[in-house]
């Protein structure tokens, strides 16, 4: 007999056998278990049972409930689908942001939100995720001429305050590198996480300089380190003079060509930074490079001051297995709070503009003005 024929047998006469007396118990008892095949203490349980269908999941009943999803999966989409441990970190501090776009929301819930921990984020946002659901062509040219200038550096282990920043570009080319085109600088900087993009017509060496300039100019630290692939729009003079003819010499290295775990810090960015924002489709009009630059502006500021991010700290083989060890959750911006060497004036500043922005209109402005650029590009 099949399990489904025995659950319908079951379902039959489990009331009668409730209601009946205990010899004519006896009975229905041997016959289910001769039908059935079942052990007698089996038989038994299954016919005092509540219920012929489903048993309640074991364990204690959860306390978050679908207040609870409703409230996370507003602040999840938001905030670009982070995971349970970059998500649990922010949303306490989205939650007053939270309450002036939906309306308040009850103590109870938000106690739960408050306390709640990463792996029961991780269950209870499992259908969540599975109803939403879950690359292009490489740019790096090598430029040849001034390798030997530019030391190799591998790591950033030694890196303990902020100041070394990595760079990359992404080519906005579509299926094809021939023509003019778009590109994407991204500098990160390796102790704390802080990103900044810029786009540029093409790659040239002025324009290049010109971003990473532009970008020097925004960053709340002074830029001590400059580290990069082996890229053209890297390796060049113009760079080299911009980077090194000044008071405060800018320390320039590179990585080894074709290994990407040398610049892996800014390599991470292109996805959730980039990709995550503009695709994989051409950009072939200038004018747009204007637009780009001001939805770059407030992407920046959402990632650097509202999403969390992990740190590595130390990473050990254990046999044939990595043992990776990250820290607590912080956003770029609270790292650069916690760090002794930025200046309180500084400290003042960045605490206000975390204060002061409000992370859900942030992302409803950034959302509005990456369909005006992708309405263009159509």
């Amino acid at each position: 007999m099949v399990q489904r024929s025995k659950l319908e047998y079951l379902e039959a006469i489990q009331e009668r056998y409730r209601k009946a007396l205990r010899h004519i118990k006896t009975r229905i008892l041997e016959e289910f278990c001769k039908v059935c095949g079942h052990h007698r203490k089996h038989a038994i349980r299954l016919l005092n049972r509540q219920s012929a269908g489903r048993r309640r999941k074991p364990g204690r009943p959860s306390v978050y409930g679908q207040h609870e999803l409703v409230v996370l999966e507003r602040i999840w989409l938001a905030a670009n689908r982070p995971c349970a441990l970059r998500l649990r970190p922010i949303v306490g501090a989205w939650l007053p942001w939270y309450e002036k776009e939906y309306g308040l929301v009850d103590v109870r819930t938000k106690e739960h939100l408050q306390h709640i921990s990463s792996r029961s984020l991780d269950r209870l946002m499992k259908p969540v995720r599975k109803r939403h659901g879950q690359r292009g062509k490489c740019g790096t040219r090598p430029g040849t001429l001034l390798k030997n200038q530019i030391p190799i550096k591998t790591h950033h282990a030694d890196v303990r305050k902020p100041g070394v920043m990595e760079a990359d570009s992404v080519a906005h080319c579509g299926t094809s590198l021939e023509g003019n085109f778009a590109w994407s600088i991204t500098l990160t900087d390796i102790f704390s996480g802080w990103t900044e993009n810029r786009a540029v017509w093409n790659r040239g060496y002025e324009g290049v300089k010109q971003a990473i300039g532009n970008v020097e100019e925004s960053l709340p630290f002074a830029m001590t380190g400059f580290h990069s692939d082996n890229g053209g729009e890297f390796l060049n003079f113009h760079l080299i003079h911009y980077l090194r003819e000044r008071n405060v010499p800018v320390l320039y290295t590179r990585g080894r060509p074709n290994h990407k775990n040398d610049t892996a810090h800014v390599e991470q960015k292109n996805y959730t930074h980039v990709r995550m924002l503009l695709g994989y489709q051409r950009i072939e009009d200038p004018a747009l490079i204007s637009s780009i630059n001001h939805l770059y502006q407030a992407w920046d500021l959402f990632n650097n001051v509202c999403l969390a991010s992990m740190k590595l700290v130390s990473k050990e083989k254990q046999g044939s297995k990595y043992i990776r060890h990250y820290d607590a959750p912080k956003t770029p911006c609270q790292r650069l709070i916690d760090s002794p060497d930025i200046d309180q004036a500084k400290k003042t500043h960045l605490t206000a503009l975390i204060c002061n922005t409000n992370p859900l209109a942030l992302k409803r402005q950034i959302d509005n003005l990456q369909k005006e650029i992708l309405a263009k590009l159509r």
